[in-house]
């Protein structure tokens, strides 16, 4: 079980020595994709290179994108890092707990990590399946965001290593147990399920179940109960075709009400 598929996301990073530090540890751990969103310093500057030592091959390698939708192109699944509850009932879980969803065969997979000064915001949040906050001592919980991806990466590895160790031990003295394999129909594209999102708050705000104020709150909810199904690309693909046609109703309506409204009337 290996770690290339996996990203690393950084949105909106200010500080060249914690790209450098996050660049460094992911050589010591095995990660090599690393994926910077508008980002806010140089990440191939002098600073960022004397911290990554070693790691200067995955920041000249490292993506720029300027959002997290292009971030996660490719992806079918993705967890964001957070240090505060959302406005939603959402379940944080502990890197621990979480981190092995990401590992399973076949899947590509991102970790996502919101800028130094205040973390992801709750639309930025939207773009992940599930959410990790790191414990820490209630006197000082924030954590250095370069310290956060470390304590990430090294449970990543920890994952990846633990997997290995059931292959070479007999069955019957095995301490771990070995990750679960993907499904046959892998989940759809993080980016297919983005498009449905937005074609289904479109179609919301058309028929007027959706009022602009109340949008993102709306879609919220929907988002959530969609991320739980983790639908593949024919499902995706089916609750598209159900949006179109909704679609194809409203235009059929409209013109008959407009043919309605051109016929001459009798006297």
């Amino acid at each position: 079980m290996g770690l290339t598929d996996v990203r690393i996301i950084l949105v909106e990073p200010e500080g060249p020595l914690n790209v450098g530090s996050i660049a460094r540890v992911m050589k010591n751990m095995g990660l090599d994709q690393l994926v910077l969103v508008n980002p806010q310093c140089d990440p191939l500057g002098m600073e960022a290179r004397q911290m990554a030592v070693h790691g200067s091959d995955i920041l000249e390698a490292a993506k720029q994108v300027t959002n997290i939708p292009q971030a996660l192109a490719g992806c079918h699944r993705a967890i964001a890092t957070t240090a505060r509850p959302r406005t939603l009932p959402t379940t944080l879980e502990t890197p621990r707990a979480a981190l092995p969803w990401l590992l399973e065969e076949g899947v590509k997979s991102a970790l996502i990590f919101g800028p130094e000064p205040r973390g992801l915001s709750n639309v930025e949040l939207n773009h992940a399946q599930r959410f990790v906050c790191i414990p820490s001592s209630s006197e000082y919980p924030a954590l250095n965001l370069a310290q956060a991806v470390a304590i990430c990466c090294y449970e990543l590895y920890q994952i990846t290593q633990q997997f290995t160790k059931v292959e070479s031990l007999d069955s019957t003295s095995t301490p771990y147990s070995p990750l679960p394999t993907a499904s046959s129909e892998v989940a759809a594209p993080l980016e297919v399920i983005e498009g449905y999102y937005e074609h289904l708050e479109d179609i919301l705000l058309k028929i007027g179940y959706l009022y602009p104020h109340t949008v993102q709150a709306r879609m919220e909810k929907f988002r959530r109960l969609l991320n739980r199904a983790t639908p593949t690309t024919a499902e995706a693909a089916m609750l598209r075709g159900i949006l179109r046609q909704i679609e194809w109703a409203l235009q059929l309506q409209q013109k008959s009400f407009v043919d309605d409204a051109s016929e001459p009337k009798e006297s």
